[in-house]
């Protein structure tokens, strides 16, 4: 079973699934037991060798965090279905067949009108970059504590919602983290402590992005901070939680001064406040 030192607050240590026997030393345990879209699912694995993790079909990188006990992370987004879907482990020759479930969430719906200028398509090279950052997965954790507020504004704009640009419904869509309503010119902190992987600058085509810095925190786990003033990283330099990457602008496809900032797992987009509220240690 997983200590509850690994809980989230939210989540009772009683709540935890273990398939383990007394006959093995094979063990599974999944976190959160109550998951919604958008949510991160924890599973952490006794074994003694490394596991192989597979969700949905997928497989998920596996990564030690103690002696013989390895972690996955499996991401959730706003576009998948809710309901069951399958969790595979198997390591030393034993298999076990799980089911996550995933709740259903109600995703609220917003109108954007972007002003001419303010409605470029994006660049090619901008996309290249930036899909190259999201599917980092490097083996050394960095992140030591939950994640921390990236701006001391307020959220205007919540993970998840959906969104018609200019009168047209944006269909594969969702908003792919948090709006902070920070003043131009306030400061950007990093989240949690990380290597700087993407830095992209409006003048250099990062024409929807805007001015961008992206934190590669390891494991998969990466943050991305959008419209920025000033940048004040470079890329390969190690920031710690809190550490000023930057200041609150209006570059990009933006309507007026804000912080844009998105959490990643595994290449997908999941909800940050879970990561605030909890350490994934």
């Amino acid at each position: 079973m997983m200590s509850q030192n690994l809980l989230p607050w939210f989540v009772p240590a009683a709540a935890l699934i273990s398939l383990a026997a007394t006959t093995t030393p094979l063990s599974v345990s999944v976190s959160p037991d109550r998951a919604v879209l958008g949510d991160t699912f924890s599973i952490v694995v006794t074994a003694a060798e490394k596991p192989t993790v597979e969700a949905g079909g997928k497989p998920m990188p596996v990564f030690p965090i103690a002696q013989q006990q390895w972690r996955a992370f499996v991401p959730t987004t706003p576009l998948q279905p809710p309901g069951r879907r399958s969790l595979i482990v198997r390591a030393g020759g034993e298999t076990r067949n799980m089911l996550l479930w995933v709740g259903n969430r109600s995703f609220p719906v917003q109108r954007i009108w972007l002003p001419p200028g303010k409605d470029s398509q994006g660049t090619d090279a901008e996309f290249d970059r930036v899909d190259a950052f999201k599917a980092l997965v490097t083996p050394e954790k960095l992140w030591t504590d939950a994640f921390v507020r990236p701006n001391s504004g307020p959220v205007t704009t919540p993970y998840g919602v959906r969104r018609y640009y200019n009168g047209v419904f944006a269909q594969d869509y969702f908003h792919r983290g948090l709006d902070y309503a920070g003043p131009r010119g306030s400061a950007v902190k990093a989240a949690q402590r990380g290597r700087v992987a993407l830095v992209g600058r409006e003048a250099q085509g990062f024409l929807i992005h805007g001015n961008t810095v992206g934190i590669d925190h390891g494991q998969g786990v990466l943050t991305i901070y959008l419209h920025l003033d000033d940048i004040r990283v470079q890329e390969g330099q190690i920031v710690e939680a809190g550490q000023v990457i930057g200041t609150v602008g209006n570059t990009g496809a933006s309507t007026g001064p804000h912080l844009h900032w998105g959490l990643y797992v595994n290449g997908e987009c999941v909800d940050p406040r879970p990561w605030m509220a909890y350490a994934w240690l």
